[in-house]
């Protein structure tokens, strides 16, 4: 095929070009099945090379397993996305199962393809290696050792920019029915091959017909870093694909706007991948809807070609300004009501930091490590359960009512401790040793520091988590990094800079005395996290929570008995006690019957639901929308304060406000598909839909009850 120069009439160019892939098909051969050769190439080798993977080859009956079609082209050769674009073709394949195994086979997932503009034409295409990713779903009861021959006649088109060749070969792996088991070098490559798909984006975009023009809004934090976006359509024969897009940024909306067809009907969805930037890229399904106007036009390169400086001027500001909001949310937090359950912790972690200055670095930085090494954990959990297609966001552990179990346990073991019940001497659970000083205790106060003060989120950082769930991996840990600097960042001040560390009190005698005051808040928090069982379990969470509690207070006060008597430690007794113990906080949730509180009970305001949302904004009412949880202090202290009062209830009364509740407080994906759509991955979030306003008011997470009564007087 000659390479054509550009002519001014588009649809020409699609017919010439489509006839001659037409022709290139009709004149290899007069078999059933194009093969490869004709007079465009000799036969033999294949200009792309096609190859079977799978991720395992011993899967377990009932799984599914990942297939991989490896593509290899040749230099100068490319091959196509599922839609090609105004020409080409994607890769079809023809499978041959075993009869009667009940295998099914999905749809291909292929990666983001890159952009190819010839002669005015725009292909979606791969210039390199790639992989198309299809699952195989094993029924149940097949057979240890069941050999599975997988075999499939693929057919693809291979192109250079002259010439295209209709291409095919045989692809063929064989299962044996196993364990499961996959070998470290598969699993790297298939973890390879995801990273190259885009994201399925489970918030609802939005799209608006204006004349030949297609508006389409995808929910993407305002924070969130920017390259030159460019919007491939899955739905096929529905925008100009050739047509220079635009984009511009509404909020925490990412608008694109393309071209349509000539004469095209719009279907009720349209489904299209959207390249944010280099490396992330969005898999999303628009429905109409309302396209928020005005917002900051974003520069593209001509013919939406993106450059690697405008990709960096684009992106590097915001990533830095996430950083640094994750970094003074983190140093915020120490001032916020989620602190209250490790308030004593802090407190006598910053007494003894009044002390000799090498041992205050030492238990500083060992603090520090103990916080980022727990904020960088939960980050990656966080976002490796998110890739596995579960929905969920930060705070993720305390939505668990096991988590909560043993963290009851640990509340109790620290109270005693506090107040001299028991002392552990070389051992550690994240308090022991913080009135004894060692960088021990100081790390693992730290980490529980950030286990559970760090799930409620304050000013700059819901943005900046918010804005993680969409950055590629790397940066989204740096964010929880950043997060957890900022947690730790008064205690290396005081232990960097002397001039705050001579304010501290001098350790002494009084610490003993502290650390008996200090106790107090630590078993008010034992008694916080037995009313969240309740309300995650219902009254059978009461009494597991009782039973575990009674369970750790015996063991450690027999343990401190021994210790005043001056006798050594059981330790076969001690270990049966904690194994028992510790299989009880994680298996007896499980077998509670549960009889908890629904959703919202107790709350102000009706249960959320977007249906619901949606209608009482169609009735032109103004609404006040908080969500929250039962273990988020600072939700909890808004909700007294400012939310449940007589000033907040007449002022809304009096407005025709309508108030809906989304109670966060056990895991609910509408919740983290919604928060996520605001650029949220935690609670508090408060906000207030003015009448006939696109976006709504993202209110302060710090609440007054006149900040609610302003929204009415406004």
């Amino acid at each position: 095929m000659i390479r054509f120069m550009a002519f001014p009439v588009r649809r020409l160019n699609g017919l010439l070009m489509t006839a001659w892939l037409l022709l290139g098909v009709l004149l290899v051969g007069s078999t059933a099945h194009a093969q490869s050769g004709g007079a465009f190439m000799q036969r033999g080798e294949p200009n792309i090379a096609a190859s079977l993977v799978a991720q395992t080859d011993r899967p377990a009956a009932g799984s599914t397993v990942t297939l991989a079609i490896v593509m290899k082209p040749k230099a100068g050769w490319h091959g196509y996305w599922g839609n090609p674009g105004d020409a080409g073709q994607g890769m079809q394949v023809d499978w041959d199962l075993p009869p009667d195994a009940g295998l099914t086979v999905g749809d291909f997932r292929y990666p983001v393809p890159d952009r190819l503009l010839i002669a005015g034409l725009m292909n979606h295409v791969y210039e390199h290696d790639y992989a198309v990713l299809v699952d195989l779903a094993l029924p149940e009861g097949l057979a240890p050792g069941t050999v599975l021959p997988i075999r499939g006649t693929a057919r693809w088109l291979a192109c250079t920019d002259v010439i295209c060749v209709p291409e095919q070969g045989e692809i063929a792996t064989t299962l044996t029915i196993g364990d499961g088991a996959t070998a470290a070098e598969r699993r790297a490559a298939f973890d390879t091959f995801r990273a190259a798909l885009p994201r399925p984006l489970d918030q609802q975009a939005r799209y608006a017909q204006s004349g030949d023009m297609l508006s389409i809004a995808v929910p993407y934090p305002q924070a969130a870093p920017m390259g030159e976006p460019w919007f491939y359509a899955q739905t096929r024969d529905i925008v100009r694909y050739a047509a220079p897009q635009s984009a511009r940024r509404a909020g925490d909306w990412l608008v694109i706007e393309v071209g349509l067809q000539d004469g095209a009907t719009v279907p009720n969805d349209i489904a299209g991948v959207l390249a944010v930037s280099p490396g992330v890229a969005l898999e999303i399904k628009a429905i109409p809807g309302a396209v928020p106007e005005g917002g900051e036009r974003i520069a593209l390169a001509p013919e939406g070609g993106a450059t690697a400086a405008s990709a960096e001027q684009q992106g590097l500001l915001p990533v830095l300004l996430i950083l640094g909001g994750a970094f003074l949310g983190g140093l915020i937090l120490n001032i916020m009501p989620c602190v209250f359950p490790i308030l004593s912790l802090k407190a006598i972690s910053l007494a003894k930091a009044g002390g000799e200055e090498r041992q205050a670095r030492r238990e500083a930085l060992a603090y520090t490590g103990g916080i980022l090494l727990t904020c960088l954990a939960l980050g990656a959990l966080m976002l490796a359960i998110r890739a596995g297609g579960t929905q969920v966001g930060w705070a993720f552990q305390l939505q668990d009512p096991r988590v909560i179990a043993v963290l009851l346990m640990l509340m109790v073991a620290i109270t005693l401790n506090l107040v001299g019940a028991f002392e552990i001497g070389t051992l550690s659970v994240g308090q022991a040793r913080a009135g004894q000083g060692g960088q021990s205790g100081a790390f693992w106060t730290g980490a529980l520091a950030a286990f559970v003060a760090t799930p409620c989120t304050g000013p700059f950082m819901g943005a900046a988590m918010g804005a993680a769930l969409v950055l590629p991996w790397p940066l989204a840990l740096a964010v929880f990094a950043g997060l957890g600097l900022g947690l730790a960042s008064p205690f290396i001040a005081i232990a960097w800079i002397p001039a705050l560390r001579r304010l501290m009190p001098r350790p002494g005698a009084w610490m003993t005395r502290f650390r008996r005051i200090m106790a107090v808040p630590m078993g008010l928090t034992a008694l916080a996290l037995l009313w969240l069982l309740s309300r995650q379990l219902g009254t059978g969470g009461i009494l597991l929570g009782l039973v575990l509690a009674a369970g750790v207070s015996v063991a450690l006060m027999l343990l401190g008995r021994r210790q005043r008597a001056g006798v050594g430690v059981n330790w076969a007794f001690g270990g049966l006690a904690a194994l028992l113990l510790g299989t009880a906080a994680i298996a007896a949730p499980s077998l509670v019957g549960s009889d908890r509180p629904a959703a919202g009970e107790g709350l102000v305001g009706e249960p959320f639901s977007e249906a619901r949302l949606a209608a009482l904004r169609a009735e032109k009412r103004p609404v006040f929308l908080y969500f929250t949880a039962d273990w988020c202090l600072t939700c909890k202290v808004n909700e007294a304060n400012a939310i449940d009062t007589d000033a907040a209830r007449d002022a809304f009364d009096a407005g025709g406000v309508a108030v809906m509740v989304g109670d966060w407080t056990n895991a609910d994906p509408a919740i983290s598909r919604f928060l996520e759509a605001h650029g949220r991955s935690g609670v508090p979030l408060y906000l207030f839909y003015a009448p006939g306003a696109q976006a709504p008011q993202v209110l302060p997470q710090v609440l007054t009850s006149g900040t609610l009564t302003a929204l009415v007087a406004d």
